[in-house]
């Protein structure tokens, strides 16, 4: 098996493991190389866990594009509630987005999920995104968390990847929550660096509590299970400006061993490869391997 294993997060539906293999691989070795590593990964050395599929209309052999969704598609409850923290998110670190408090309602009605929509498309970080992307995205994070089946799916997609000399996974975005379960569920792997990129994990009442296996409770607070052995590490990036990484550092929902490592991503905030060229991505997983 591969030695590094990759997770891919949100909206790839469309694409696959080698297309993903073939953009990740280069940027995981331009992070070695910033980070002095002595070794680059060949094509046998890395593969993608693939869950995307998932999320493709059942009965299509090709599909065209994404649903076509609206507004009013968006549901409420969970969907409404992440799409108004993404709002918020984007408005504290764009000057550009007017706040929601500015429209003089943070409740989550038909006409604020209107204007929070028409807020994110002008936004930096959801430039170019269309409004039906993002719907769409907002309903894979709902449907993984909801939905008994595909999460299970989505999980075993990961583990099918991990093997005795597998050494480190590396998961993005939502594949971050799905990597995090699914080793949490194989205790006695041998995976010694989980480096999570832009992660959603942080997000308390919307994706921790919802967490399997559910956060312990210590002293009153909830702690997250560590999702391996005493000898593994974790690292977790964030970019400031991530809107989908709405809570950096996860040191206060998972325990100090937890390293936090800030960096700079320019307007690709949320990007998998800018993530992966970074000089603390390719440390990480450089260790791991060491």
């Amino acid at each position: 098996m591969a030695h590094v294993v990759g997770v891919h997060g949100i909206g790839k539906q469309l694409l696959g493991e080698e297309t993903l293999r073939q953009e990740w691989l280069p940027a995981v070795n331009d992070g070695l190389k910033r980070a002095d590593a002595p070794l680059r990964l060949s094509e046998s050395d890395f593969s993608m866990a693939f869950y995307g599929d998932l999320y493709r209309a059942a009965g299509e052999y090709l599909a065209v594009g994404d649903p076509h969704f609206t507004a009013q598609d968006v549901e409420q409850g969970f969907e409404q509630e992440l799409l108004m923290l993404w709002w918020q998110a984007a408005a504290e670190t764009d000057p550009g987005v007017v706040p929601p408090d500015a429209q003089e309602t943070l409740v989550a009605t038909p006409r604020a999920v209107q204007t929070a929509l028409r807020a994110l498309s002008g936004s930096r970080f959801f430039s170019g995104v269309a409004l039906r992307t993002m719907v769409f995205d907002l309903k894979q994070v709902h449907r993984y968390l909801l939905d008994p089946g595909l999460r299970e799916q989505a999980r075993n997609r990961v583990m099918e990847q991990i093997g005795d000399d597998t050494r480190v996974v590396v998961a993005h975005s939502l594949g971050s929550v799905v990597a995090y379960e699914a080793l949490c569920a194989a205790p006695g792997h041998k995976v010694r660096a989980l480096v999570t990129l832009g992660s959603p994990l942080g997000i308390e009442h919307l994706i921790f509590r919802r967490l399997q296996p559910a956060p312990l409770s210590l002293g009153g607070q909830p702690l997250g299970v560590w999702p391996g052995g005493e000898q593994m590490a974790w690292t977790n990036l964030a970019d400031d400006g991530d809107v989908v990484a709405l809570v950096k550092d996860l040191r206060p929902a998972f325990g100090p061993r937890v390293r936090y490592a800030r960096v700079h991503n320019g307007s690709h905030a949320h990007d998998a490869t800018a993530y992966l060229t970074d000089r603390l991505s390719g440390a990480a997983i450089r260790d791991g391997l060491a």
